[in-house]
């Protein structure tokens, strides 16, 4: 029988799968962590915004708090269902598993308002989508400064971006 934690992070997991499908939900789950980093507390991250987990950003944080596994495992996955419903508001036209992915870990990544009023965004709902799987490689700067993280992130993104279309998710 599952713990009420286990049901949580099971509900929150089914969550995602709906808002993106099985496949980039499976994608997103480790992807991102694998370039965000988990730290179960409280934090500023290089630009000095107060963050946690898996880059959760949000008022209700502060210095000094701590989080388990499963609640950065929660926060993680109502994040990215935020995110991928975002560019869902924003997206015409429809993406691949592997396309959903990037997208969506970018615009976790930079927000979704940067996201939608992007070059990129508007390139990819103009059906560019080798030029909008591009512009990810411009998204490497933080605060003014180029980040080798945003680097590697943007490179493994870009690449994810543009392999093979494994069919469309939404239309």
């Amino acid at each position: 029988m599952d713990t009420p934690d286990s049901l949580v992070s099971f509900l929150a997991r089914s969550k995602l799968a709906r808002a993106v499908g099985a496949g980039a939900a499976s994608i997103l789950v480790s992807f991102v962590p694998e370039f965000e980093g988990t730290i179960f507390h409280t934090y500023y991250d290089p630009v000095r915004i107060k963050t946690a987990c898996v880059g959760h950003t949000g008022p209700e944080l502060r210095l000094g708090q701590t989080f388990t596994k499963e609640e950065c495992d929660e926060m993680l996955n109502a994040d990215l269902v935020h995110t991928a419903n975002g560019i869902r508001d924003c997206i015409d036209v429809p993406l691949s598993t592997n396309q959903t992915a990037a997208f969506v870990s970018f615009a976790f990544n930079v927000g979704v308002d940067a996201f939608c009023k992007s070059t990129l965004a508007r390139t990819l709902n103009e059906g560019d989508y080798a030029g909008a799987c591009a512009q990810l490689s411009r998204w490497v700067y933080s605060g003014g400064q180029r980040l080798p993280g945003l680097e590697r992130r943007r490179a493994a993104e870009r690449a994810m971006c543009e392999e093979g279309d494994d069919g469309a998710i939404r239309g």
